[in-house]
């Protein structure tokens, strides 16, 4: 073999151990099995959305009490009206299928779906604090695209968002089909509110459009976020402030000022589906955008673990807000 050849080998053999060590599954993640045991799914085997286990959000916004505002577009500037229509959220063949459909409908010039396990009243239908939270799902590409799992507090315990934090599992650019990204939302409320996370970009061949399994696991004071058992990204320094005034949220000025540790994640989260069009996120759609833009999500599974999560670990490192 010529010397040219021995180095592509050598570089094609570089590049592949730098992929497996970036991209190898851990223990934690490979023996779900072993580590973790079921407590609520859905595996969409019905003719129908079970209704006791999902609600729908309707509309394109949401009223703000504390500021005596309507707030459109999903404080986004999102363009969809969301429904519980069958147009926009139906089971078909053991699978959910949630697509967003050019129509106008209520001003608004796109329909979605948008479900959670938290009725529109504030009932739970499903919450739980700590766990393995895990989907299997293939997601709509094109630009201005948006679809997302993720989680919100069942109660604002904290305050209003994000005092009381986001779980991000997963969301996509459609756009940008190649990778996905996690995220945390936290702080104060709005406008004192931050956000942390990763990103997994797919490995060549691969992207959001084919199935794969997104994942996050949620110990007392870390998290971990997973693609198919590849672990992307881990978290574990946030902060929350319950300080506000008229305007909103404010920075903490000292350490009296925060929640104690690990809020706000230390409360029980719902679960969210849904699939947006437009806003701040992804722009707008354009001219290439194929709608209907389907998101199909073969089961949704929520575990614990089996010999439960002990201590809460210690805030990791990063900076607060009035550190200097």
């Amino acid at each position: 073999m010529n010397r040219f050849a021995d180095t592509a080998l050598a570089c094609s053999l570089l590049l592949s151990l730098i992929w497996t060590l970036g991209h190898s599954p851990t223990a934690t993640a490979a023996d779900t099995a072993d580590q973790w045991k079921l407590t609520w799914s859905d595996e969409f085997d019905g003719q129908e959305v079970d209704r006791k286990k999902w609600d729908f959000d309707i509309g394109n916004g949401f009223y703000n009490y504390s500021a005596n505002q309507w707030i459109a577009g999903w404080g986004n500037s999102e363009l969809e009206y969301y429904t519980d229509s069958t147009t926009n959220a139906k089971v078909e063949d053991g699978q959910l299928h949630l697509r967003a459909v050019k129509q106008s409908l209520h001003g608004c010039g796109y329909t979605s779906a948008r479900m959670k396990t938290r009725a529109v009243d504030g009932s739970p239908l499903f919450n739980q604090r700590y766990g393995r939270f895990e989907f299997r799902a293939k997601l709509p590409t094109g630009q201005g695209v948006w679809p997302a799992l993720w989680m919100l507090p069942q109660e604002e315990t904290y305050g209003g968002w994000a005092a009381s934090g986001e779980i991000d599992v997963m969301e996509a650019r459609g756009q940008q089909p190649g990778k996905v990204l996690g995220t945390l939302h936290y702080g104060g409320a709005w406008p004192a509110n931050v956000h942390s996370g990763g990103e997994y970009e797919f490995p060549a061949g691969q992207d959001i459009s084919g199935f794969h399994v997104y994942a996050l696991e949620w110990e007392p004071g870390e998290m971990r976020w997973y693609v198919d058992d590849h672990l992307y990204a881990t978290q574990n320094f946030w902060w929350s402030s319950s300080k506000t005034n008229e305007g909103g949220g404010l920075q903490p000025a000292n350490e009296g000022e925060l929640n104690p540790w690990p809020a706000p994640f230390g409360k029980p989260y719902y679960l969210v589906m849904n699939v947006a069009v437009g806003g701040q996120f992804v722009g707008n759609p354009d001219a290439s955008t194929k709608f209907p833009a389907e998101m199909v999500v073969d089961y949704v599974r929520v575990y614990e673990k089996k010999e439960g999560f002990g201590e809460t670990k210690p805030r990791g490192e990063g900076k607060l807000p009035f550190a200097r």
